[in-house]
């Protein structure tokens, strides 16, 4: 009983990890990428917003300034994530227009 308890709770807690990284990439909308622009509570009833590539990782993990103005919940779109995320995007892209 505990065992399944404590698998539970990892389950829970890796999937809440994976809602924070929830930046979206859309092959139908190359130009912009989406975020959650409030906490996120579940998949389901996630509210994104559409942000222009370019603002995805715009800081490239430097310091943000003090008077940035996050574009996503939590500055998700300035994390170290989000940053790789626009690599593999970009590297996508570039592939998809050598083709």
């Amino acid at each position: 009983m505990q065992t399944s308890l404590l698998i539970l709770s990892l389950v829970v807690f890796v999937g809440a990890k994976d809602m924070m990284r929830s930046i979206v990439f859309d092959k139908n909308t190359p130009d912009v990428f989406y975020c959650p622009i409030q906490k996120p509570t579940g998949f389901d009833k996630m509210i994104v917003k559409a942000r222009p590539l370019k603002k995805l990782c715009e800081f490239e993990g430097e310091p943000l300034p003090d008077d940035y103005k996050s574009d996503c919940y939590q500055d998700m779109d300035e994390t170290k994530y989000a940053c790789k995320e626009k690599y593999r995007i970009m590297k996508r892209l570039k592939k998809a227009s050598e083709e």
